[in-house]
Order: C-alpha cells, then sequence, then structure tokens
C-alpha cells in the first residue's frame, strides 16, 4: 500500500470519506499485520464510519486485537466481518467508550458478550443482570462483571436497539443487581452480623426512579430489624458495619476501578444521623421533623435488595406521608424555597455548559413534574411513577399539564438525557458539562445522529431544547389554571376548578377563588388584550408566586390592566419589553406602598419598560420640572396638585428602582452592595421632597406676591432631611429663615415669611389621593414655642446666647434645601461654628450628649416594643449609630474636613480613614446603619405605612424577609441576624459613645 511521494493514498482518501479525522494515524494502524486479513475490508471501512468516533473506534479495536491470544484474534476479526450485528455493537461501543474500550483490552475475551443476539437479550432485567454478576466473589471480580454487563447495555443504546427511557431502566436494574451482589458478598464476609439482622436497601433518586445515568451516585437508605432474641442496638450495629461493606464494594477504587458512589445522605438527619435505622425511627423522623424536599426524595423510593418484606414495609409505610406533604404548614414556603433555582455554586464559566442544573436544564423538567406530583398526586393515584416520563405522560393525561407543552418537555427531556448519557459513556465520569473542545463536541453529536456538521448541528438541537425547557418549566404550573376557567374545545382534558384552587393554594396563594375569578376576567374573551394576556399570565403567575403575597400581585396586574388594558402602548409595552412585564410583576407583589402609587396614576408604568426608567432623577431636573409646572398653573392649589402628582411618579420610581434592585430579575442578580442601594433612596426621596418644597414655596409666592417675596427666605433641612437619609415614610424636618429686602421693614418682612409658611404647609397638607408631605419644624430654636420663622440675625443671637449642646448637635444635619440659595449659604456659615466647636466639646458637653441619649432610650421606647428589633431605637439601630458618629463630628469636625458633611456612611468613613474609629468598628456600625434603614424601607413598601419595627403579621414579614433578601420560611433567620448584627453595634456604641472621651 505505498503511496507515490506527494500522492494521497487510496486508504487515506477512504478514511477521510468515513468520518476519519487523522486519517493518517489510522493508516499506520491498518498497515499492522494483525489486521492485514481486513484492512481493506470494505465492511470494516463501513461500519467504522458510522461510529461516533473513527478514530477512537479504530485505536479501540487494534488494542483489542492486540491484547486478544493469538489463535483467537483470527476468530475476532472473522466473526466481526461476518456477523453484523456484532460489527454494529462492538465498533459502536469502541467509538463512543473509551473507558469500555480499555476494559476490553484488560479482558479481551468479554467481547463474546456482545455476540448473542436472542430475544431475551435485546431487554434483558434484573433477573438477567443478577446471572451476569453470579460469579463475583470480592470488589474486583464485581467490577469486571458490572463492566461486562455495562457493555452490553452500551451496545444496544449506541446501536438505537434501545430508546433513553429504556437504557435508563435497564441502568437502573443493573444498579440492582449490583446492589445485591454486593450486599451477598457483603453478608458471606460477616456471617454473625448477617445472622443478626433483617436488612432493606431502599433506592432513592435516579435508580429509584429506574431512570438512572450511567455514571451517577446510587442514592439508597437502609432500613433494618432485629431478628428474633436479638437486642435492637446489637442488631443495628450489625446491620450497620454490613451496610458499610456493602457500599465500600460498590464505591472504592481498586485495581478495575471503581463502580459508582453508594450515596446514603438522603437518610434522615443525612451524614449527621446514623446509617440504618429500623423502620419506627424512620417513620417517627418522618412525622415529626421531616422538610418538604425529604418528602419530594421519598417519591423515588423503591426497596431494591435484601429483605424483600421489610423494603415493603417500609415503602408502604411512608408513600402516605409523601402524599401529605401538600397539607403540611410549611409546603408553600418550601415550595416557594424550592422553585428558586439554586446556581450560586455553579462556577460562572461552567452554568452555561451546564446540562443538569443549568436553566433549561435536566432538573428544572424533573423538579416542576415532583412538585406538581406533590400537590396533584395526594388526590389522584394515578400520578404516583417515580419516573420522570412516565409522571410527566399521567399529569398530561389527566390535564394537569398541557399535552403540547407535556409533548415539548418529553423530546426536550428525551434530548437532554440523551446528551447526558453520551457525554458520561465517553470515560465514565460523573459529569453534567457539555464539553468544550472541538473533538469532544464532534464525537458527542454524531452519537445522536448528526453526520452532516456535527458541532453546528448540536449546538443548535442543544440550545433549541434548553430554550423549550426555561420557558416551560414555569409555563406547566400555569397554563393549566388558565385552560381552567377558559372555554376549551370538546374532548380536550381540562384542571378542575378545585384542582386549579389547590394547585394555586400550593404556590402561595392565600385566596384560590379570588385568583381564579382575576385569571378569568383577565384571560376570557378573544380581543387582543385578552390575547396577550393569556400569554403573558403562565410567567407573570410565577413570578407572583415567588414573592411573599401572590394575591396581591394578581389583583394588582388586575387593577392596572383594566386602567389601561385598551391603551396600545401599554399592551405593547408588556409584550415587547421582557424585562416590563418583570418588573411589573415583582412591584405588584412585593407590598402596598408602590402598587398604591401606581394605582393613582397607571401610566406611570411606562418607567417600568425604559432601560433608564428606574434611574432616579437629579434635583436639578426636578425643580425644572416643578417650577415650570407651577408657572404654568392657574392658581397654587392646582400648581400644588401638578407638583404633588410628581412627587408621586418619582416615589414611585424610586420604590420599583429599591424593590427591583433588592429582589433582582432573571437577567439582573439583586444588588450586592446593600449600602449604596440605601444611600440611592436616601438621596432620591430627599431631593424629590426639596423639589417638592421648592414647588409649593413658589406657588405660594406666586399667588399672593407675584414673583418677589418682600422678604429673602431660605428653608434648611434638618434630620434625614439634611442628611440626605430620608425613608419613605420620613417627614421633612426644617427650620425657616428670612431677610428682609432693602427697603422693607421687619414687621412687614417676618408677617410675609410667617405668611408663605402657612401657605406651603396647608397646600402641602391639602386632602387628595397622593401621599401627604409633612413639613416638621420642631428643631427651631426653643422648639414648638418659638416662632416659625426667623431672621438670620434672630438665629445668630439665640444661638451665641442660648443655645444647648443638643441644638449645635441637630445643627450637624443642616443643609440648605429650597429657596435663596444665597441666604441659605450664610446660615450655614453661622451655624459650622456650633456644630464643629473649635478644639472640640468639653467634657461637660459630652457628658450631656451622653445623659440625653441615655434619657432618650429609657423614655422615648414605644411600651411593649421589643428593643432589640427596635430599628430607630432599638440596641444598635439608628439612633446608636448616629449619636456615636455624630459625637465623633462634634469632637474632631474642627480638626478634619471629612467629618464636616451630614451624611452619616460619609462622617463614618471619614472618621475611620483619619483613624478615629477602627476600621472593624466602622464596619460594624455602618453595617448596622444600613440594616436598620432598609428595615424601615421596607415596612413601608410593605404596609403602605411607617413603622420601625418588624410586622406582626405573618405574610407582611414574610414580605420584609423577601425585601432583605431571605428566602420563604427564614424569617427566623432573618430576625436572628438583625439581632446579631446590632448587637455587634451596640458593643462598639457601649465603647466608643460611652467609654472614655478621646
Amino acid at each position: 500500500m505505498t503511496a507515490v511521494p506527494g500522492r494521497r493514498s487510496s486508504t487515506f482518501t477512504r478514511l477521510l470519506r468515513h468520518g476519519f479525522t487523522d486519517p493518517s494515524a489510522a493508516e499506520r494502524l491498518l498497515e499492522l499485520d494483525d489486521l492485514a486479513s481486513v484492512r481493506s475490508d470494505p465492511v470494516l471501512f463501513e461500519a467504522l464510519g458510522a461510529t461516533a468516533d473513527p478514530d477512537l473506534a479504530l485505536r479501540g479495536l487494534v488494542r483489542l486485537v492486540e491484547a486478544e491470544e493469538e489463535g483467537e484474534r483470527q476468530v475476532l476479526l472473522d466473526t466481526l466481518i461476518t456477523a453484523k450485528p456484532l460489527r454494529d455493537r462492538l465498533l459502536g461501543v469502541l467509538g463512543a467508550s473509551e473507558a469500555l474500550g480499555d476494559h476490553l483490552a484488560r479482558h479481551p475475551r468479554d467481547w463474546q458478550a456482545l455476540v448473542t443476539y436472542e430475544a431475551s437479550d435485546l431487554h434483558p432485567g434484573v433477573a438477567e443482570f443478577e446471572r451476569g454478576l453470579a460469579d463475583a466473589v470480592d470488589a474486583d471480580s464485581l467490577r469486571v462483571a458490572y463492566r461486562r454487563c455495562l457493555l452490553t447495555l452500551a451496545a444496544r443504546d449506541v446501536c438505537g436497539t434501545t430508546g433513553i427511557a429504556q437504557t435508563a431502566a435497564e441502568l437502573a436494574d443493573l444498579a440492582t443487581a449490583t446492589l445485591r451482589a454486593a450486599l451477598a458478598i457483603a453478608r458471606t464476609a460477616a456471617p454473625e452480623d448477617a445472622a443478626q439482622c433483617r436488612l432493606a436497601v431502599i433506592a432513592m433518586g435516579k435508580c429509584g426512579g429506574q431512570e438512572l445515568n450511567y455514571v451517577s451516585d446510587v442514592d439508597v437508605i437502609f432500613v433494618a430489624e432485629a431478628r428474633d432474641g436479638v437486642e435492637e442496638h446489637k442488631a443495628l450495629q450489625a446491620a450497620t458495619r454490613v451496610a458499610a461493606h456493602m457500599m465500600r464494594l460498590c464505591s472504592e477504587t481498586t485495581a478495575e476501578g471503581t463502580i459508582w458512589e453508594v450515596d446514603a445522605n438522603l437518610r434522615p438527619e443525612g451524614r449527621n444521623g446514623p446509617l440504618v435505622r429500623t423502620l419506627s425511627s424512620h417513620l417517627a423522623y418522618y412525622q415529626r421533623w421531616a422538610k418538604t424536599w425529604e418528602f419530594q426524595a421519598l417519591l423515588k423510593a423503591r426497596a431494591v435488595a435484601g429483605d424483600p418484606e421489610l423494603g415493603a414495609d417500609y415503602v408502604d409505610a411512608v408513600s402516605p406521608l409523601v402524599w401529605q406533604a401538600a397539607d403540611r404548614e410549611n409546603f408553600v414556603p418550601d415550595v416557594q424555597q424550592m422553585r428558586r433555582r439554586v446556581v450560586d455554586n455553579i462556577p460562572a464559566d461552567r452554568i452555561d455548559r451546564e446540562l443538569k442544573l443549568g436553566p433549561g436544564g435536566l432538573r428544572d423538567v424533573e423538579f416542576a413534574v415532583q412538585l406538581l406530583q406533590l400537590v396533584h398526586g395526594r388526590s389522584d393515584a394515578s400520578l404516583r411513577s417515580g419516573t420522570t416520563l412516565e409522571a410527566l405522560r399521567a399529569l398530561a393525561d389527566g390535564g394537569y399539564v398541557g399535552r403540547a407543552d407535556a409533548a415539548q418537555l418529553d423530546e426536550a427531556y428525551r434530548f437532554l438525557r440523551s446528551m447526558e448519557h453520551r457525554i458520561q459513556l465517553y470515560r465514565l465520569r460523573r459529569t453534567h458539562l457539555v464539553p468544550e473542545g472541538e473533538a469532544d463536541l464532534r464525537r458527542l453529536g454524531r452519537s445522536l445522529g448528526m453526520r452532516t456538521d456535527p458541532v453546528a448541528e448540536l449546538n443548535k438541537a442543544w440550545r433549541r431544547h434548553a430554550s423549550v425547557v426555561r420557558r416551560l418549566h414555569e409555563k406547566i404550573f400555569y397554563r393549566p389554571l388558565l385552560d381552567a376557567v377558559a372555554q376549551l374545545a370538546p374532548g380536550e382534558s381540562r384542571l378542575s376548578a378545585k384542582a386549579a384552587a389547590i394547585r394555586l393554594e400550593a404556590l402561595g396563594y392565600a385566596d384560590p377563588a379570588a385568583a381564579l375569578r382575576h385569571l378569568e376576567a383577565l384571560s376570557s374573551g378573544v380581543s387582543r388584550k385578552a390575547a396577550i394576556q393569556r400569554t403573558l399570565l403562565p410567567v407573570l403567575l410565577g413570578w407572583f408566586a415567588d414573592s411573599a403575597d401572590p394575591d396581591a400581585g394578581l389583583l394588582g396586574f388586575r387593577k392596572v390592566s383594566d386602567a389601561l388594558g385598551k391603551t396600545p402602548w401599554y399592551l405593547r409595552l408588556l409584550r415587547d419589553e421582557g424585562a416590563a412585564a418583570e418588573n411589573l410583576a415583582r412591584v405588584l407583589s412585593a407590598g402596598r406602598l408602590a402598587p398604591d402609587l401606581l394605582m393613582r396614576a397607571p401610566e406611570a408604568v411606562a418607567i417600568l419598560g425604559d432601560p433608564e426608567g428606574l434611574t432616579p432623577r437629579t434635583r436639578e431636573h426636578l425643580e425644572q420640572e416643578v417650577l415650570a409646572a407651577v408657572g404654568r398653573a392657574d392658581g397654587a392649589e392646582s400648581a400644588v396638585a401638578v407638583v404633588r402628582g410628581v412627587r408621586r411618579r418619582e416615589l414611585f420610581r424610586t420604590t420599583a428602582a429599591d424593590i427591583i434592585g433588592s429582589y433582582g430579575t432573571e437577567d439582573s442578580p439583586a444588588e450586592q452592595d446593600l449600602g449604596a442601594l440605601v444611600d440611592r433612596v436616601g438621596s432620591a426621596v430627599t431631593d424629590l421632597n426639596a423639589a417638592t418644597i421648592a414647588g409649593a414655596l413658589r406657588a405660594a409666592v406666586r399667588e399672593r406676591w407675584g414673583d418677589t417675596l418682600p422678604t429673602r427666605f431660605a428653608v434648611i433641612g434638618m434630620g434625614r432631611f439634611g442628611g440626605h437619609e430620608l425613608s419613605y415614610g420620613s417627614d421633612a424636618d426644617v427650620l425657616f429663615v428670612h431677610r428682609p429686602r432693602e427697603g422693607v421693614s421687619d414687621e412687614e418682612a417676618g408677617k410675609a415669611a410667617n405668611a408663605v409658611v402657612g401657605e406651603m404647609r396647608r397646600l402641602l397638607q391639602l386632602p387628595t389621593a397622593d401621599p401627604p408631605l409633612l413639613i416638621d419644624a420642631d428643631l427651631r430654636p426653643e422648639g414648638r414655642t418659638g416662632p416659625m420663622v426667623r431672621t438670620l440675625k434672630s438665629y445668630d443671637a439665640y444661638y451665641r446666647r442660648w443655645s444647648l449642646v443638643w441644638e449645635s448637635q441637630a445643627l450637624l444635619r443642616a443643609e440648605h434645601m429650597a429657596g435663596d440659595a444665597e441666604l441659605g449659604a450664610e446660615f450655614i456659615e453661622l451655624v459650622d461654628p456650633l456644630r464643629y466647636p473649635a478644639e472640640g466639646l468639653g467634657e461637660d458637653a459630652v457628658r450631656e450628649i451622653r445623659r440625653l441619649k441615655a434619657r432618650m432610650e429609657s423614655e422615648r421606647m414605644p411600651r411593649g416594643a421589643d428593643p432589640t428589633l427596635h430599628a430607630k431605637l432599638g440596641r444598635g439601630g439608628l439612633s446608636d449609630v448616629e449619636w456615636t458618629v455624630q459625637l465623633l463630628q462634634m469632637q474632631h469636625g474642627w480638626a478634619e474636613p471629612g467629618l464636616r458633611t451630614t451624611r452619616t456612611r460619609e462622617a463614618l468613613a471619614a472618621a475611620c480613614a483619619a483613624g478615629l474609629i477602627p476600621a472593624e468598628d466602622a464596619e460594624m456600625l455602618d453595617e448596622a446603619w444600613v440594616l436598620a434603614t432598609r428595615v424601615r424601607n421596607a415596612v413601608m413598601l410593605v404596609r403602605g405605612r411607617p413603622g420601625d419595627t418588624f410586622p406582626s403579621d405573618p405574610r407582611e414579614l414574610a414580605a420584609v424577609g423577601r425585601y432583605l433578601g431571605y428566602e420563604p420560611g427564614h424569617v427566623g433567620d432573618m430576625l436572628d441576624d438583625y439581632r446579631r448584627i446590632t448587637r455587634r453595634a451596640r458593643a462598639v456604641v457601649e465603647e466608643r459613645f460611652y467609654g472614655a472621651v478621646s
């Protein structure tokens, strides 16, 4: 076969044509003497070309031939050429599995297991596999026998003799036989232990469901009972030794490799619990302590080895508990938590290659099916299959899942499982990652029948099926709910009203009947609006169910739809802007405040579809809009009505951005920098209120004096307003300062200033549907008994003669907010020496501040409030942190310019940078302050009214938890974390605020 130099041989060309990627290497292999009789046989070339990887198949064949005894080599080759079934099976396996090629090279006679082609050989069961493993007496012989059985199973798979469901069932049967063989070996090795106990092995997971992979952990649970006359604790010890030996026989790596890991971690208490329990002990645990996911796992429980009567008793005993799980108290939050995808532990560079846990992966299908089984299987025994595809078919037959959706999911699941099988078969390694290499992808694509452009075809098919799963795994929960209230064609199966209510209740809806009425109103009819909403609702319902109050979300959507449903832009927004629909669902179901704001002006929903719509507007932009609106208005009241409308719209923008940033969306994770989130809210609400006050001031002046007030007038922000730290329900603390214009008497100027203040407050408190803005001037000199407005000279005289230390402390937050900017700057210049006294505070002043703080703690805490959970006045709360920071500002602000700020977090960071407080202490204070602020914001968002403590209503408390990032069912963790964080902050306060003067 010597080729002319510079020319490719005919063999080289034939190899290329038959799919070899390295024809030169293949040609060299064919030149070996051992292949002389077949090297030119077209039958061999055709058969190799039909494999997933012709190069790999040829290398495996050469290794097998060389491993055979010389007298048997020609027998193998002759049989290979003359017997098509053997040829297809052997070369098919060699071209798909390097690991099984290695096995044949070590045990060359095992190729003969592929020769027989009887009817029973086509569909073996547990009995056939048990016969194949019968001669195994130790770990090595068990592995060799297992691989021999696996060889025949894989051959049927790659040749297409069995489909994916049958292959998975056979793998489970082989695992069952292997567990029985391993148990027999373990019992033989310890006959005394075996004689003391009855031991049953219960398969769980994919093995229990008879849908096993080539390489997967085999999940098991052990149950044992003492034999007559044996003490229970001794029987359990004996059973534990036998069970542990059985696990090692399968899991440990020997000279013949390993089989698979036997995993008993699904047992009660997991790896912390005893390996073996009695049946009564299992039942006691499940009845008292088990979580919803454990009943979900028991769905697949199947007795596979050991004492058959005990195994059957176990399955019979736990089965009723599985189907009662949906009635358990914590079922809804458990389901909400389980439904939420857990991909945090998947490295970012792997998530797009994850077949099992990635978006649109196998876990999505399996979980959706299992959850529907738990919900509806309690009343419909036909749904109680442990096999995913059988259960999906039963769900479709019963109308619990749409037939078209079930068919698409079935097809996608089969394809993804086939990919998973072929990936694992190559090296018999446990993996769910799609390979990246071109050669691996080519082999994988060809193994699935893709021959024209295997890599491109594979990627296209994979993405298509994953997309189907991603789209349908949520939809199958909700589409049947729409069908339950729709008119279906005769003969179509549908979810009954009772089953629909059960499903809604399981998904967190407290009033399923009302929810069904809303669904009917939203989806009935032939209008374009109804058609679009029928398409959107399955997805929206999933987002609502992901919240703490699904009922409120659905009701809110109906209200918005009723208000805007005939508006073309609204329907287009929801249909075309994917983010808008999810953002709307999050906002409507997160609490009362944002939906209330939206309902007063539903057209604000357009904000949710604009990429920049959630970005807060600057104060300059807001003031420009507000003052322009006041200038166009006819009268002060109509002007302020427009101003308050702007405030309502911007409050909605801020609340929506806060909710979406806290919850996250499918395309955008939740905000990780919680301090930045709090700062954005505080700044946005502050700017909005400042612009609103500026608008009210302009309206009040124009109504009576035209463009010019007889006195220059400024509004100074105090408290959280001046600190840019307003929460949604905060009043605006202010001081009013004025200076008579030239030629205007003090009396006239004073009357004008007081009149404009009174008119501003009246206008801002006019009864309307918009949230009021309350102006609080109680921090003024002499408090409520002092004049509402003072001149700058009056402030100067008061502060020089009468000012108390608490007033100087309050002035730390003073900042000009509206009105005459020059006058405002003069006021700030006036108070700077008071709030940042030269050389800091004296000991008497520090003692007075501490005394005031201690008095406030004892007198102002509401009666009955838990001081460990009060966000404002409680231990380690806002007051603790702010007074500590303010003391540092008054002591050191004269020397440290960074401390001269009205903002708590900025001042704390500056104190840390200046070495006035250790970084660790500063971090504790900052964490507590941010958390307490977020709690107050959450309470307002959820309840629609301000509050400083966690709500007592369970649903409201859960909603606060969701806003703070806690999964359903974890409000206890939230409260524990709050107490822990604020307790640490209080310890810093005790040292830094109440400690030595420094």
